[in-house]
């Protein structure tokens, strides 16, 4: 049980390390120049794409479920994040005032986990994902026709612009389908840091996932995946600990939500529709479902890629396929996982061989 625990703690550090590590390589090549003006614009919406991509992994990969709604929870998040930011503009210091507007994008994001949970989780397969992919398109098309202005009198919420009547010297926050603006605006005096705040948010995500796998909790929810009727068998809630898993996800991609609201200048609703989730979906099967070391590597280059083989013109979408069929074969096909297998056993041979000496 010692050696297990150890294990895990010592997989958990490495997980930390690798992320710390790309942060301070692509902080040595900023401060030298050597990066360019195109990778700095990525670097943020990396991490939001990251962010979400772990939460997915916490559905598909550990509890075994298919959602296809996460575009959906990233929706609620940011623009709930984004009415508490200009509502509170004027109010609350922008740093304080970030990480209520985190909290706010998670917490809304968890409440509509739950709502959605209750009822769909009682679903398998791809009957949870039609219902979940549904919630994300009914969500995109309720906020796209949503009004949101504050004046002296509070928030005033109408379905029409000729409906929201505000006094004099109200702010008019959510324009329907043309979003928020200004969001990214409210925080200039800290948006060189967004980097590093998403970096920041990536680790304690990784905390909260890693710890919830690892806890009682969590091994019912992997117990649930391997086999439904043997969990329930010997009394485990099974609707109970996916919706446990389901809710914290939606308030991970609350909180991706938020970052990604908080570092555009314009907020449009159309952006979080089902392509969006299908992509998220694309890093956690490349990366493998459960591995969230390979979450973070394939969103950093399947999200960087694109724009990295621009120059390549005509070819770039076809490198770029090619690339997703590599990592599909080498994080799946038999003999790519026994030769990975193989490589993992010699270099802990040489590690013992080593000690011996």
């Amino acid at each position: 049980m010692k050696k297990t625990v150890n294990k895990t703690t010592k997989n958990n550090f490495i997980t930390y390390g690798m992320v710390i590590a790309i942060f301070a390589v692509v902080q040595i090549l900023s401060s030298t120049g050597n990066l360019s003006r195109l990778l700095t614009g990525l670097l943020v919406p990396i991490c939001v794409y990251t962010i979400a991509s772990l939460s997915l992994n916490l559905v598909v990969g550990y509890s075994g479920e298919l959602s296809l709604g996460h575009a959906g929870f990233m929706c609620v998040g940011a623009y709930s994040s984004a009415v508490f930011s200009h509502v509170t503009s004027d109010l609350i210091p922008s740093v304080p005032r970030l990480i209520l507007a985190i909290l706010v994008g998670a917490v809304v994001a968890a409440v509509f986990g739950v709502l959605i949970g209750i009822p769909v989780l009682r679903l398998r397969g791809d009957y949870l994902a039609i219902v979940t992919l549904a919630f994300g398109e009914i969500i995109k098309n309720l906020i796209n026709i949503l009004y949101v202005g504050v004046d002296d009198k509070g928030l005033h919420v109408a379905t029409s612009a000729a409906n929201l009547k505000l006094d004099p010297g109200g702010k008019q926050i959510i324009k329907g389908a043309l979003g928020v603006s200004g969001t990214s605006t409210l925080y200039k005096d800290i948006k060189d840091y967004f980097f590093l705040i998403g970096v920041i948010l990536i680790l304690i995500v990784l905390f909260v996932i890693q710890n919830l796998v690892n806890s009682r909790s969590g091994r019912a929810i992997t117990s649930t995946r391997d086999n439904r009727i043997a969990a329930e068998s010997i009394g485990i809630n099974v609707t109970k600990n996916k919706l446990l898993a389901f809710t914290i996800s939606a308030a991970i991609a609350g909180v991706a939500g938020v970052l990604y609201a908080h570092n555009l200048s314009m907020l449009k609703v159309s952006i979080f529709d089902y392509n969006m989730s299908i992509t998220i979906l694309v890093y956690v099967i490349l990366g493998g479902m459960g591995n969230l070391r390979g979450s973070i590597l394939a969103t950093i280059v399947l999200y960087a890629l694109p724009e990295l083989l621009r120059g390549f013109s005509t070819y770039r979408m076809l490198i770029y396929a090619i690339v997703m069929i590599a990592m599909m074969l080498f994080n799946w096909a038999p003999a790519a996982r026994d030769f990975r297998s193989r490589i993992v056993e010699k270099i802990k041979g040489h590690g013992k061989e080593k000690e011996a000496a």
